[in-house]
């Protein structure tokens, strides 16, 4: 077979060349032309930028062992990090089909890989180390002194799905972890990011490397994207009956999913509900379907709650070409795992993020000459006496339509990489202390701060910490001056769940017979007796075992869905923007089938009823409304500042609703117009009577003052929401 023509080609190793041969490549992607000379050189970080599917991982891998070859008696260490242990699960497959001819070991790491493979890399730390973040935390933590020698030849740290860790804490673990590593060997490695195209690539290459973002080479993939088809439907939803099983019955569900079983049967594809619970509802509708048509199961659950076996069965379904498979999943099919191409995408409801759904959109439309499809559905309340503005103006179908008209505009959010994260700041300190058996104050200063992420800690408020973090026993200083863990503070670092920089809820193990099905959130309020939904089946609980943390169940024909969390994404200015553009247009949009133009006239009308477009205050009798037409952080301060006058507020979605009979409207607007007149108001002052402030795994060892800060910049855009109060001081004047 003929090499495919490239000079990137004829830049690899010889050996590397034959294997693209037997794989019957006829031509290098967009990405890999451009990676292989830009990686292949090892002095500088380079971010691979592409959609789903566009061969990053090649793009990367190609080049970096064609480098660790020119060395074959020293060919280093190669740092592979992953935000999922399915991923490395995934990885590990296809490096190791690569690597096994040249000679290059391919090391898994993270909880179920034994310790006989961990020991072997110990002694012989050379080739690719595929790994979690959590477990590099292990790794610096328990084999502290020994991190100068595993990583002296370290050659690449190449970060997989970079996007799905800028603006969280992991995130700012990882930025952590890579600067421990650079400050222990005494060099920088270089890092290899490896991305969905965002936003703000420059961001991207911030991220990667803190400071030097501008050095950073980023490659974004030229690569066209197929057809894309895209239409919504809407549904409406009719007040809810009672079930078999006394839990009410959404008919709109119901409807949606005979409309999935009618459509992708036959087929291969995913459908995101946005959520566990809805998962396992619709995965049981459809089941039941195939049970009625006599016809095999092709609905499979898929979500982070499941057990391993049962997530895996349903990948290893979609990746088998003799079935036809349907994965209802969450965002756990959302990140690069190796599911095969698939038909379409249903989208029921709206998705955390337009960058969430492009993510997902980028799993359809990989065959040759095959459109992507999405298919979004909409479900819309029947109006009665008792609806509420959000529901008059059909805000669930107009935010999706924002979301698909951006998403087919190329636009999508930059991720929030400003945040303080003095959470992870904790958790990284008391790690550091682990690493190096005891640090002083102004040595871990300078290498979490002053050099490393955490830069916008200021010194005042470092002190701050350290007093309180001495106060509650997690560290001590001993008469030399070095940090070290306290009576609290050891114990919890020497706990296996330490090395996670977020926290998880409490959870029951869910046993039928001998197979573990999965996990329960200890929210979810259950009993003996009790029927629930789950793995797509119905189950009883005969048995809770709460010191095990074990619930024993079997099969039965009725059940109801756990309460899991939601875990939705907070909405970004521009697509409330985008909305309001839609309710003030005349254009409708051509994707939508027949009920959802009935829904969005209807909301339109709901809009130039209520004067919308003039009016941003408005009394509904004992309460009035406030429409900002800005993102979730913006509406949360609005909030906070409106508390600090006395008022009673809350954000529901695009609506801030405020306690104000008809006679307080002209108060509210007196308080707003004061607000848009002073100063920004400090987060100290802002949230001064706010309560559960304590969001992330270490916000309890936090002061006061600085949970307020932190939270504040994670969650609440002070500055630009008093940036809307003065742009529109006219408006609460009159």
């Amino acid at each position: 077979m003929a090499a495919p023509a490239s000079s990137s080609f004829d830049l690899l190793d010889e050996r590397i060349q034959r294997w693209i041969w037997a794989e019957g490549w006829t031509s290098m992607r967009d990405a890999q032309e451009r990676a292989v000379p830009a990686i292949i050189t090892a002095d500088h970080d380079v971010i691979i930028a592409a959609a789903t599917a566009a061969g990053k991982t090649e793009a990367a891998f190609l080049p970096i062992l064609t480098h660790m070859l020119r060395t074959p008696e020293d060919m280093g260490l190669t740092v592979y990090i992953s935000p999922l242990k399915a991923l490395i699960n995934d990885q590990f497959g296809r490096l190791e089909r690569l690597c096994g001819s040249l000679d290059i070991p391919v090391w898994p790491w993270h909880g179920d890989i034994g310790a006989s493979v961990k020991t072997r890399f110990f002694k012989k730390p050379a080739g690719i180390l595929l790994i979690t973040p959590e477990s590099l935390e292990a790794i610096l933590c328990n084999r502290g002194f020994a991190v100068p020698t595993l990583f002296a030849q370290l050659r690449y740290l190449v970060v997989d799905e970079l996007h799905a860790f800028i603006g969280s804490e992991r995130g700012k673990q990882l930025q952590s972890l890579m600067h421990r590593i650079d400050t222990a060997i005494e060099r920088k490695a270089p890092r290899i990011g490896l991305s969905a195209t965002l936003g703000d690539m420059r961001m991207a290459a911030d991220f990667l490397r803190p400071g030097a973002g501008a050095a950073v080479q980023v490659i974004e993939s030229a690569s066209g994207g197929s057809e894309l088809k895209v239409v919504i439907k809407g549904f409406l939803e009719m007040p809810p009956v009672q079930g078999e099983t006394e839990e009410p019955v959404s008919t709109a569900e119901k409807t949606v999913a005979a409309h999935l079983f009618a459509t992708l049967l036959g087929s291969n594809n995913l459908v995101f509900p946005n959520s566990r619970a809805k998962v396992e509802k619709f995965t049981h509708h459809l089941r039941k379907m195939c049970e009625q048509a006599q016809i095999p199961n092709e609905f499979w659950p898929h979500h982070g709650s499941l057990s391993r076996d049962i997530r895996e069965e349903t990948e290893a379904a979609l990746k088998n070409k003799e079935r036809n498979t349907t994965a209802i999943c969450t965002s756990t099919l959302e990140l690069g795992i190796d599911i095969g191409p698939v038909k379409s995408i249903a989208q029921i409801g709206t998705p955390p993020s337009v960058a969430s759904l492009r993510q997902r959109l980028g799993r359809s439309g990989r065959r040759e000459g095959e459109p992507a499809i999405l298919r979004g559905y909409a479900i819309e309340a029947e109006l009665g006496t008792q609806t509420d503005l959000s529901q008059e103006l059909r805000e669930g179908l107009f935010e999706l339509i924002a979301m698909v008209s951006l998403l087919l505009e190329g636009w999508f959010e930059p991720p929030k990489a400003d945040g303080l994260h003095l959470s992870t700041f904790v958790q990284q300190l008391l790690s550091l202390i682990a690493q190096r058996g005891g640090i002083t104050a102004g040595t871990a200063f300078q290498q979490l701060c002053t050099t490393g992420p955490f830069c916008s800690l200021t010194k005042a408020d470092y002190l701050d910490l350290l007093r309180a973090l001495g106060a509650q026993e997690l560290i001590q200083q001993d008469s030399s001056g070095l940090l070290l863990h306290g009576a609290k503070g050891e114990p919890i670092v020497n706990h296996y769940s330490f090395y996670a920089a977020f926290s998880a809820e409490e959870e029951f193990r869910v046993v039928a017979g001998s197979q573990t099905l999965g996990s329960l959130p200890l929210s979810s309020a259950v009993s003996v007796g009790d029927f629930i939904l789950f793995a797509a089946r119905t189950w009883q609980i005969e048995e809770i075992d709460e010191k095990a943390k074990t619930i024993f169940v079997k099969k039965h024909r009725s059940g109801k869905v756990p309460a899991f969390s939601s875990g939705g994404g907070l909405v970004h200015d521009k697509v409330r923007q985008r909305m309001r553009q839609w309710y003030e247009g005349t254009e409708v949009p051509r994707y939508l089938d027949p009920m959802a133009v009935r829904l969005f006239e209807e909301g339109r009308k709901a809009y130039a009823r209520n004067a919308l477009d003039r009016q941003l205050l408005l009394n509904n009798g004992s309460t009035a409304t406030l429409l900002t037409w800005q993102g979730d952080r913006v509406n949360a301060a609005l909030v906070a500042m409106l508390k600090t006058k006395g008022i009673s507020a809350v954000a529901n979605d695009m609506i801030i609703e405020i306690s104000a009979s008809a006679g307080e409207d002209r108060q509210v607007q007196r308080c707003l117009l004061e607000l848009a007149q002073s100063p920004v108001i400090a987060p100290e002052l802002l949230l001064a009577e706010s309560f559960n402030l304590q969001q992330e795994k270490w916000d309890w060892a936090l002061p006061e003052s600085l949970l307020k800060k932190s939270f504040a910049s994670l969650r609440l855009a002070i500055a630009e929401a008093h940036q809307w109060l003065v742009t529109n001081a006219e408006a609460f004047a009159t």
